[in-house]
């Protein structure tokens, strides 16, 4: 039996329960390492924005950039991982997210600050579609959701720690907030070392091709969309001839990359995916998923610090009770998913869970009792951990092996821009709204209002006549963004309830490639070739 090599088709990884776990190990630790650095950072936000002398909008983009990066790059790692070896990818990724930390750590300004996240979000957007790729690549459907838990609990632990380890360290005089951008690099080196040891997979021998203009005219569009939401309303009127041309010069970019898109040999984002669909509607839900989960949580930290005068520790222990939902619903329903095949059920009663906890949480003010909150937030982390990983494994689920690459980086693509409009739209009207608010309070004092510098108060300097109204316009200002969210859950609940529900599978590969994962034979001459789509690292 002669053994040969033949184009890319679907891959085949035999692996016990323990070698799948030595492999995800430093997978695992890098996935924590990228949460960690943005978890670390939100509550600390308050306090590095008004050392560093930043305004609502500076809040705002520190956050958006690395969304904007993550989501602008994460397609083109997902390609990568088509074509190259993704056991090389996951480190370039890693080492690249370790310099962003570095570089952020030495900011001296909001503007170096933004353009250091820049960086940690080109490596994040590796780290994001790397680990989706390599479980599909190790892993068949069917198990894939034991192990999304395990995803989910990580995920749940970063989020989890980042807040306390962000706040202690806030806190802490002798370390300063400088030290929540070195804390993750100790961890990204062991991430290295362990992923050299543990992962070995099969790479797919390609002619490495990438879609450049797809991924400049991309990128060009989100982010001339993202700078006009963050300016509109403040800088110039939403109505007026800048919105005109940033809307329509977006718009046209976004045409230009649907073209290029659809003449490529190797798209960025393969446009025949949207043809499934699963693949559209989980995009749907994504994008809205995104807009919620980002838009909204990013702000929570802000909430506590400003509207409430906590400490940045305290107001991550604020925060525990979405956390702690997040982490018990992803691991329980992983588990589920993985005895019964079924996910469709899940996805429903989590996007039902997020617009019902984001509605209610549109009810908060200065004074809503935490109590009432902590329930909230619970109903949101229960939502969040039983749709995000779910919608990735429903994708999957449908494509060949040789495009899990693509089809899992289009989700996270999709979510990651959700999350960056969110944000920047979110913020947009939070700054607005928090204006409005602080002009008619400060009216009611008899206090004129000559201007808005737009810098984030120290509410523990400020008179208590202003410190209350400053409270009470943050914290009916958080309100408003948390209802706004809602309708984005609600979108998410009817693009899945329309996901017409396969069972998962036991083999990886899907119906778009017609693959099986099993050796393919041929007649060869007088004997029978196995064909192989691999080799190991």
């Amino acid at each position: 039996m002669t053994q040969v090599t033949a184009p890319a088709r679907a891959t085949t990884v035999n692996m016990t329960h323990r070698q799948i776990l030595e492999a995800l190990s430093g997978l695992l630790l890098g996935m924590f390492v990228a949460i960690l650095s943005g978890t670390v950072v939100a509550n600390a936000l308050p306090r590095i924005i008004t050392e560093l002398h930043g305004s609502q909008s500076a809040y705002t983009w520190v956050v958006t950039s690395t969304l904007l990066a993550t989501t602008a790059t994460t397609p083109l790692w997902g390609k990568l991982a088509d074509l190259t070896s993704k056991k090389v990818l996951v480190q370039v990724a890693l080492a690249v997210f370790v310099l962003g930390s570095v570089l952020a750590g030495l900011s001296q300004s909001t503007g170096q600050l933004i353009a250091c996240r820049v960086l940690q979000g080109v490596g994040a957007g590796g780290l994001t579609a790397l680990a989706q790729v390599i479980m599909a690549t190790m892993i068949a459907p069917r198990e894939r959701g034991r192990y999304s838990g395990y995803l989910g609990a990580v995920m749940a632990v970063g989020t989890i720690g980042g807040p306390l380890v962000g706040g202690v360290i806030v806190d802490t005089s002798w370390l300063g907030w400088r030290w929540c951008f070195y804390v993750g690099v100790p961890f990204a080196i062991l991430a290295l070392v362990v992923l050299q040891k543990t992962l070995n997979l099969p790479v797919v021998k390609r002619k490495v091709k990438i879609d450049w203009w797809g991924a400049t005219l991309i990128t060009a569009a989100v982010s001339l969309l993202l700078i006009w939401v963050s300016l509109a309303g403040n800088t110039y009127d939403w109505l007026s001839w800048q919105s005109t041309i940033m809307v329509g010069g977006a718009l046209l970019l976004g045409a230009a990359a649907v073209r290029v898109e659809n003449r490529a040999s190797e798209p960025l984002i393969p446009p025949r995916l949207f043809r499934n669909r699963t693949i559209t509607l989980s995009v749907l839900a994504s994008i809205a998923v995104g807009i919620g989960m980002f838009g909204a949580s990013v702000f929570l930290g802000q909430y506590f610090q400003i509207s409430r005068g906590v400490s940045p520790t305290m107001s991550g222990l604020m925060t525990l009770p979405m956390i702690l939902g997040l982490l018990v619903s992803s691991t329980v329903v992983g588990r589920l998913i993985t005895s019964t095949g079924r996910w469709k059920r899940y996805l429903v009663a989590g996007s039902a869970l997020l617009t019902v906890g984001f509605a209610l949480m549109g009810t908060v003010r200065v004074d809503t009792p935490y109590w009432r909150l902590a329930v909230f937030m619970a109903l949101v982390g229960i939502g969040v951990g039983m749709t995000m990983q779910n919608l990735v494994l429903a994708v999957q689920n449908t494509v060949g092996a040789h495009e899990l690459g693509a089809a899992s980086s289009v989700v996270a693509f999709f979510r990651s821009l959700g999350g960056a409009v969110g944000v920047s739209a979110l913020g947009a009207l939070l700054g607005h709204n928090v204006t409005r608010y602080l002009a008619d309070g400060l009216a009611a004092l008899g206090i004129p209002t000559t201007g808005n510098s737009g810098t984030l108060p120290d509410v523990h300097a400020l008179p208590a006549p202003i410190r209350a109204v400053v409270e009470s316009a943050y914290g009916h200002g958080a309100g408003d963004i948390f209802l706004a969210a809602a309708p984005f859950g609600l979108i998410a609940l009817i693009a899945v309830l329309f996901i017409k529900e396969v069972p998962l599978l036991r083999h990886t590969g899907g119906p778009i490639a017609d693959e099986v994962e099993q050796e393919s034979t041929v007649a060869a001459g007088g004997g029978t070739a196995v064909i192989r789509t691999g080799i190991r690292d």
